[in-house]
This record gives C-alpha cells, structure tokens and sequence, in this order.
C-alpha cells in the first residue's frame, strides 16, 4: 500500500454520501493509487484540445476521426460519469472549457477503479482525440489518476445554485456549477490588467496608502473602528485613497495610482458592499477637463476590451459607451427634472421647507444632502448611457475647486452616471490649504451636530497642503459597478468573489440541492 494511504482519523456520525465517497478513496488506494499525490504532469487544458480540432459549420467533426498520434495530459473535476458497461464517458472541466472522456476496459488502465470515481473528484488523464458517432470531440483515456477526492456531492446540475446568497457564501460550489460564473471573475481580471496596462503606458506609478488611517477622510462616509493593541489606539479602515495620495504630490510625484480596497460602515443593496475596490489617480498639472477626456478613453476602451465594441447590452438595455460622453449641468438638472423645483436650489433653508413638504420620508437629513437626494429621486435613473454630471455645488464637495467662471457656489466637480448610478468622480483639486480647512471646519460642525459621514479635520493633511500641492486632477473609479456594467450583472455581489454576508446561522436555513438526490 503506497504510503500516503488515507491513514487520518474520520469523525464520527458522517453523512452516508461522505462515507460511500470514503470508502470508494479506499477502494482507489487499494488498487494501488495515491490518496492524496503531490503534483500531476498536466500538458493541456481542454480548449488547447478543443482549438487544435475545431468544429465545422454545424458545430461537429466527421463521426470516426482520430489522431492516436497526438497525447494530452489534462486534469480538472469530473461533473459528469456515466457507466456502461465496458466503456465509461465522463466530462472533465477545468479553468477554462469542458471535455468529455471515454474510458474502456480495453485501452484503459485501471478500469475497473473507474467506477470509484465520484461527481467532484479531480482526476488527471493521459489519452487522444477522437471523435464520437455523434461528432463529439472526446478523449480516449489510456490512463488515468485520481488527485483528490471529494467529499460531498456537486449541486444538482439540474437545479444549481438558485439562491443568490448561498451562490455568494459558497462561491467555490458557484464558481464550480453556475455557467458563466468564472467568465464574470475572469473578465473583471481584464478591465483590472487594461486599467493598469493604459495608466502605466500614460507614466502614472502604482503606488500603495495605508488601511488604518488616524483620520479616514477623502469622502463623506462612516468608517469601520479598529483597535491597535501594541500602539493601544484606535484606528480607522480607509473609506477613500485620496488624502494619502495627495500627500504623494506634494512630495514630487506628479502622476500616481492606486487600485485597493477602502471600507464604509454603510447599507448594502444591489449596488453598494462595504468593502470595495477603488481606482484612484491623481495628476499634477490638469484640470477636471483634462481628466474627463482620460475618463472617456479608459471607459470606452474598456468597453472595446471586453466587448469588441463601444455598444453592448446590459440588463436588456443597449448602453453606447462611444465618446465623447453627454453631460448634464448638476444644477440644471434639479431645475429641469424635479417637479415644482423653482427657486435656487442652493437656497438651502427654503430647499428644506420643500422637502419637508413634499418628501416627509426624508424628515431629518441635513439641509445639504438633499440636494443628492433629489438628484438621486430624479435624474440619476434618466441616465442610461454614460454621462458626465458636471459642477456639483461646493456644499456637497469639500475637497474641489471652486468653479473659476461660475457665480453660483459650485465647484470644477464632475461624476460619470450609467444606467442610473455613479461609476467616477472627479475634481479640479482643492490646493488652497486655507480654503481646505475653512471646509473642513465647516464639515467638522456637521459632524459635532451628529452627522456620522461629515468629513472629519485632517490635520497631518493640512500641513501637508500649507508645503504646496501643485493644482491637479483627480479620479475615482468604482471598480465593482464597472465590472457590473461590461459583465451584464444586475447585483454587485456576482461580480465581488467574497461579498460581505450575514455570519451563518443567524439567518434563515440554507439548502444545497446536490445532484445525488
């Protein structure tokens, strides 16, 4: 017996599956197989298999074709086995497509201990292509090895993973049985690998800010709490990149990038999780314009990366991601889209007595907030392609320029909205420090009167300005609602590998359906 026999202690009261499984690992040791081998020679996956022997116009190749001469070596878990007798056929799937198998008593070794293989065992095979009488491209196994075991039967592939939350909290089983499941993770891999590619080609640095941050600024949010023993301090998760990387400016850095996880202690719903990823960048020199124009190239190609066009489809609806972008005035949308809206919407104690009136549901938010409340209620579901929303009022962005030509009090801010939610926000940099910090007080009142998500006093941050930051532009992107977009998602859990959930069992009972019954 080979000296990785299965020789660990099993718990007791096993599901009789697990057991059956275990005993069918026994059945495969004692035929002279390793339970648990350390590596496997694989050669291929089963598209190199697959493209080196395409099909024709109806989709199969001429029934009886075989190229003996040619050997693979593939590895991947079976999901489907069907004995017959002298024969077996199975369907191997790996990381990238699925190949059926055909096992015989004649040409393949060990046989018989085929017969141990259960649905979900990884298994390496050695064999040929051929094709089927029904023009299916197969392999014809000559020898074969287990590589591990599993122990609990797959999904139903008949039923699957219908429950979005168990999909999410058993992302393996998912990513296993759910069709287009590993295409959603792969594609995301893309527009993250074209992001990079397009900003180092342009001279930005990748560069990387702290997660526990003394002040988590750079966005109006709550923060996670944390608590450092060594130091004895609190510390908060980041809620935004900013700060840190303009810290990064100020030291001489003019072009600087940074792809990472920031943290808000906020609701979640099918376009907000929290903990998500950012881009953000920083460039010394430009304005909100000149970023707009990169904001255009990055998303259209995008869009031409994933999808070979600038149109594709999302949800049922046909999105147009050709530059250049619409744009619609912030203000002047409130004006144009929000019933009975007649007087300056900066005109904030007469915007609350309107909203008091007519949204009682809103009883209570700060006099400011209503202003994206009612852009939210009213023209972010009026922009289905992607728009630029420009030269948002100073009020809701403390840390923008104030417009250079504008007499309202609005700020070079602008944010890119499609189908309905904000995927980029950008700004002409605020660099005057004084400024900066009369903003930041007034922030601080907001926070002093109970507003959690007020942005806090930035000390180290200020200093930091008083040394001079050069005027720049700067962005974030959403990750997660762009990949939600070019991967035609509805919920941004399907396109996060490990959203945040529930602990188990302080909700309602799971059930996987397996597809032994």
């Amino acid at each position: 017996m080979p000296d990785d026999a299965p020789t660990a202690p099993r718990p007791e009261g096993l599901h009789e599956q697990t057991v059956s499984r275990l005993n069918n690992l026994d059945a495969q040791v004692a035929a002279g197989f390793e339970a648990h081998p350390y590596t496997y020679a694989r050669t291929h996956h089963a598209r190199d298999i697959l493209a080196g022997h395409p099909a024709g116009a109806e989709g199969k190749l001429e029934p009886g074709l075989s190229w003996p001469e040619e050997t693979y070596a593939l590895a991947g878990r079976v999901t489907l086995m069907r004995h017959m007798g002298k024969a077996a056929f199975a369907d191997l799937t790996d990381e990238f497509g699925k190949m059926q198998l055909f096992f015989s008593r004649a040409d393949t070794e060990a046989f018989d201990t085929t017969k141990k293989i259960d649905l979900g065992d990884i298994i390496g095979v050695r064999g040929f292509p051929f094709v089927t009488k029904t023009g299916q491209l197969t392999l014809h196994v000559t020898s074969w090895q287990p590589l591990v075991k599993s122990l609990h039967p797959l999904p139903s592939k008949f039923h699957g993973l219908q429950d979005e939350e168990l999909r999410a909290r058993r992302r393996y089983l998912d990513l296993m049985v759910t069709e287009g499941a590993r295409e959603k993770f792969q594609a995301r891999s893309r527009i993250l690998r074209f992001i990079r590619n397009e900003l180092d080609a342009r001279g930005f640095m990748e560069v990387e800010g702290p997660t526990l941050q003394v002040t988590a600024g750079g966005a109006e949010a709550k923060p996670f709490m944390t608590h450092h023993n060594a130091l004895n301090h609190d510390f908060k998760l980041r809620i935004s990149l900013e700060l840190y990387l303009k810290r990064l400016l100020v030291g001489g850095f003019e072009k600087v990038y940074e792809i990472g996880r920031v943290y808000r202690n906020e609701g979640i719903d099918r376009t907000h999780n929290p903990e998500f990823t950012m881009l953000e960048l920083y460039w010394a020199y430009v304005d909100y314009a000149d970023i707009a124009r990169l904001v255009e190239e990055l998303l259209s190609g995008l869009a031409m990366e994933v999808h070979g066009s600038y149109t594709f489809e999302y949800q049922g609806c046909a999105l147009d991601f050709t530059p250049p972008f619409a744009r619609v005035d912030y203000l002047g949308g409130l004006r144009e889209h929000v019933p009975g809206l007649d007087f300056d919407p900066l005109d904030l104690d007469r915007l609350k007595a309107f909203c008091d009136e007519r949204y009682p549901q809103w009883h209570g938010v700060p006099a400011y907030k209503l202003l994206d409340k009612l852009f939210g209620e009213h023209v972010e579901p009026l922009l289905t392609n992607p728009t630029f929303v420009m030269d948002h009022p100073a009020v809701i962005s403390p840390l923008a320029k104030k417009h250079r030509t504008r007499t309202e009090a609005v700020t070079e801010r602008f944010e890119v909205f499609c189908q309905g939610f904000e995927l980029a926000n950008a700004f002409s940099e605020l660099n005057d420090a004084f400024d900066q910090r009369a903003r930041f007080e007034a922030q601080s009142a907001r926070q002093a009167a109970g507003d959690d998500e007020a942005h806090p006093q930035d000390e180290d941050f200020l200093l930091a300005l008083e040394y001079g930051m050069p005027p720049a532009g700067g962005l974030g992107i959403g990750i997660d609602r762009l990949a939600m977009l070019l991967t035609d998602s509805d919920s941004i859990r399907d396109v996060l590998l490990f959203p945040l959930l529930r602990p188990e069992g302080s909700g309602p009972e799971e059930k996987v359906e397996d597809s032994e019954g």
